[in-house]
């Protein structure tokens, strides 16, 4: 793209150009307008989605990790996608990290000028191993943070995926998956926490769920490796999952989970397979933690 040429995501939305003259109702329509395309921007790019899910699941399958690196709302949507991993599917708290310019401070508030630097976004990824994912994440795909979080990522042999919301044309990468999601302008022009955000939102949704379902984190539609000890209402779900699993009574159900320590996939084992919790706890890990394979055996 020429310097002096907007990028999509900072283009006007004729609809929204009396924007602040409009009545509240018509306000509230052209934003409903705006938004019935983002399902179907995310759709086309389905093939790029597919194949960074099954490249992410692939790398963390042999130990490795999936970090998020963006600035901003892109950055603020990948941790906190990274931090519903951890109590939605049992995962390690390093299994899935998010990397935001600015560091932690950049959550609440912003931290002007991070996001220019090549260079801090090269640092920020200094860890990244062989085995690791490093997913950037930049509406623009032009943020310069980003490319050094990506650059720095290749140089350490970590496989790189790139989300942007224009077409590569317009700001191309070279990472190994490119996820081109083009949810063209915004109703306020330029604020890309709108459309593009609800569509790296929906992205980001499909990979880390899809990814833990490949990994047996998922049973059916069920969250079977749930932390139900992290709250009453997690442990209620999985008295729940359990007794819909084992046909257990819900009292049946929850004594049996206090018996698996919390953990309902041997739970599921213990009653459907008549196995103690060690015995149960060995079948998992010798189906690839997978409570599927392991009834299927």
């Amino acid at each position: 793209m020429s310097p002096g040429l907007l990028p999509p995501s900072e283009a006007e939305l004729e609809a929204s150009r009396e924007l602040d003259a409009l009545s509240l109702d018509d306000a509230f329509d052209v934003f409903d307008a705006a938004d019935e395309g983002v399902n179907a921007a995310v759709r086309a790019a389905k093939p790029a989605i597919v194949k960074a899910i099954e490249l992410v699941a692939e790398r963390l399958a042999r130990g490795g990790r999936l970090l998020y690196a963006g600035a901003g709302t892109s950055g603020r949507l990948g941790v906190l996608d990274a931090s519903e991993c951890p109590p939605t599917f049992q995962s390690d708290p390093t299994q899935v990290e998010g990397r935001i310019a600015g560091g932690p401070e950049a959550l609440t508030s912003a931290v002007e000028g991070s996001e220019d630097s090549f260079e801090l976004g090269h640092a920020a990824l200094a860890d990244a191993g062989p085995c690791d994912v490093v997913f950037g994440i930049a509406a623009s795909g032009r943020t310069p943070w980003v490319h050094g979080a990506l650059e720095r990522a290749r140089e350490r042999g970590a496989a790189t995926v790139f989300l942007a919301c224009v077409s590569f044309e317009a700001a191309p990468d070279r990472a190994d998956v490119s996820i081109r999601v083009l949810t063209g302008p915004e109703v306020l022009a330029g604020s890309t926490r709108l459309k593009a955000g609800t569509a790296t939102k929906l992205v980001l949704n499909r990979v880390t769920t899809l990814v833990f379902a490949r990994l047996g984190r998922v049973h059916g539609n069920r969250m079977i490796d749930l932390d139900t000890r992290a709250n009453a209402k997690l442990w209620r779900r999985g008295v729940r999952i359990l007794s819909d699993l084992t046909g257990l009574s819900e009292d049946a159900a929850d004594t049996l989970l206090r018996r698996a320590e919390g953990r309902v996939k041997p739970a599921a084992l213990m009653q459907l397979r008549g196995l103690a919790l060690a015995a149960a706890r060995s079948s998992l890990a010798a189906h690839g933690d997978s409570l599927r394979h392991a009834l299927g055996s």
